[in-house]
C-alpha cells in the first residue's frame, strides 16, 4: 500500500491476519519505507490487530505486509438445528443483533419477514437469504461508495462484496439472527483485493456466508470482524494523507486443498473461530 503525506498525519491500519484458535500466524513481516516506528494495538471491541504510526512531515511511504497463515475450519450438518431464543443467547453477541451504521436491520424487517420469515431452520434461512442476494443484486464495481448502506443496496440492486455483506448482515439481524462483518484475504479472488463477507451466529457458533460466491469459503484468511465496515476499515487516515495505490495477493500453500462452496447438497455450514 502506498500513501502520499502532504503534511503530518496518523494512520491506523488493519491488515494483519488474526491470531485465533483456528488461525495460526506461522510467520509475518511488516515494513514501512522510509522507516517509521509503529505501535500494535488491539481493538477494544474484539480481537482485531491494529497498527498505528505517525508521519511527522510530508513524504511518500510504502507499507508492506506478508504472512504465512495456517487456517482450520469445521464443516457441520445443521439440518436438525433449532433457532436459539434471544433470552438464551450469549450477551456478547447482542451488539450483532442491533442496527448499525451500514446495516439498518430495523428498516428491512418487513422485507426479511415476508421473504424468509416462514423458514424454520435458521441455517436454511440464512442460506436462502444469501442466495436471494446473489440472484437479485448485481456485482458491479464503481456504483457504490463509502456511504452506501444495506438499505441503499436493496434499492439499487447492485454493489460490491462490502455491499453484499452489509445486506446479508441486515437481513439476518431483521430475522433475529446475530450477524457480523468479516474481512480477509481471499484465494482466487479476481481481481485480487481485500474481500468482505459475513458470519451469522447459529447454534452458538459463527458460521461463514458469502453472497458474492466469488471464492471458496475455506480459502479465506481472516483479518477482522465487526458490526459492519466501519469497525473493520483496512485504513483509518487522520491528516492530509492520500492513498495512492495497493497490491494484494493470496497464494495457496496446501497442495491438497479442496474448495468448499454452499452449492453442495445438504445443510452443511463452515465456521472459522
Amino acid at each position: 500500500m502506498e500513501y502520499t503525506a502532504n503534511s503530518a498525519g496518523t494512520l491506523i491500519l488493519n491488515i494483519h491476519a488474526l491470531r485465533t484458535p483456528h488461525q495460526t500466524v506461522i510467520n509475518e513481516t511488516f515494513n514501512i519505507d522510509p522507516y517509521i516506528k509503529v505501535e500494535e494495538l488491539q481493538s477494544a471491541q474484539n480481537e482485531n490487530r491494529l497498527i498505528k504510526f505517525e508521519i511527522e512531515q510530508g513524504c511518500s511511504i510504502t507499507v508492506s505486509y506478508k504472512a504465512t497463515v495456517d487456517t482450520s475450519y469445521e464443516i457441520k450438518n445443521y439440518e436438525e438445528l433449532e433457532e436459539i431464543p434471544v433470552a438464551k443467547m450469549d450477551t456478547a453477541v447482542f451488539p450483532y443483533l442491533y442496527p448499525s451504521r451500514y446495516c439498518q436491520s430495523d428498516k428491512l424487517y418487513r422485507l426479511a419477514s415476508n421473504l424468509f420469515g416462514h423458514i424454520i431452520n435458521p441455517f436454511e434461512k440464512v442460506i436462502t437469504l444469501t442466495d436471494w442476494i446473489h440472484k437479485n443484486v448485481q456485482y458491479l464495481s464503481g456504483v457504490t461508495n463509502s456511504q452506501t448502506s444495506a438499505f441503499d443496496t436493496v434499492t439499487e440492486q447492485s454493489g460490491v462484496c462490502r455491499d453484499f455483506a452489509h445486506l446479508g448482515i441486515a437481513l439476518c439481524r431483521a430475522l433475529t439472527i446475530p450477524a457480523r462483518y468479516f474481512t480477509g484475504y481471499a484465494w482466487q479472488l479476481k481481481p485480487a483485493d481485500f474481500h468482505a463477507c459475513f458470519e451469522a451466529y447459529i447454534g452458538n457458533e459463527w458460521i461463514l456466508f458469502d453472497a458474492t460466491k466469488l471464492v471458496p469459503l475455506n480459502g479465506l484468511v481472516k483479518i477482522a470482524s465487526g458490526r459492519d465496515a466501519a469497525d473493520t476499515a483496512i485504513a483509518n487516515i487522520f491528516g492530509n494523507v492520500l492513498f495512492t495505490s495497493m497490491n494484494v495477493g493470496c497464494e495457496l500453500a496446501d497442495k491438497g486443498f479442496e474448495p468448499f462452496y454452499y452449492e453442495q447438497p445438504g445443510l452443511k455450514g463452515l465456521s472459522y473461530l
